[in-house]
Parts: C-alpha cells; sequence; structure tokens
C-alpha cells in the first residue's frame, strides 16, 4: 500500500481495501469513508502536494493488525511529520486506517 501511496496511485492503493474501508483519526472521526470516498480523498490530496511521499521507519505485524511508523514529507524542502498508522485487515484486504499524529 505504501509503495501505491508512493506513487500517487490511489486506484491501485484502494484495490487493496474492502469496499467499506475507511481512513480515520485514531479513535475518532472517520476523514475517508468508503473505498470511494478514500479514492477521491486521495485523489484530491495528491493534487495538493504532488511531491507527497512516505516512508516506513518501523513496523508491527499482529494478527490482523499492522502499525507502521511512517515519516511523511509533503513536498522536497518541507519539514517532514511523523505518524503511527493502524492498518486493520480482514484476510488479504485492509478495512481500516487509523492514524496517530
Amino acid at each position: 500500500m505504501i509503495g501505491h501511496y508512493n506513487a500517487q496511485d490511489a486506484d491501485a492503493y484502494v484495490a487493496l481495501m474492502t469496499d467499506d474501508a475507511c481512513e480515520a483519526g485514531y479513535r475518532g472521526a472517520v476523514v475517508r469513508e468508503g473505498k470511494e470516498g478514500t479514492r477521491e480523498g486521495l485523489k484530491s490530496m495528491f493534487a495538493q502536494f504532488p511531491q507527497n511521499r512516505a516512508e516506513i521507519q518501523t513496523g508491527y505485524e499482529l494478527g490482523e493488525y499492522v502499525v507502521l511508523h511512517e515519516r511523511v514529507w509533503r513536498s522536497s524542502d518541507a519539514e517532514p511529520f511523523d505518524v503511527l498508522a493502524v492498518y486493520s485487515f480482514e484476510g488479504d484486504l485492509c478495512s481500516r486506517v487509523e492514524f496517530i499524529r
């Protein structure tokens, strides 16, 4: 998923998600709802930040969950910020991503 994110390929990214997947703040509000909402939200963000990219600093897998410490740059000259992303899976597809920032 991170490879698709860094390629700014929203279609390939959401192809790895369930139809009702979402992205949200950790234990908070959903910011992108459903596969289509996620696709449109990512396309909008990629248009606003065409150099946006994330690097995985470390990661953990436990059952149906993957937690990644990601460092994100919005542009080549921007200060990066860190985020913990909790990916929940149903089989091979991601059903929810929650961000801690």
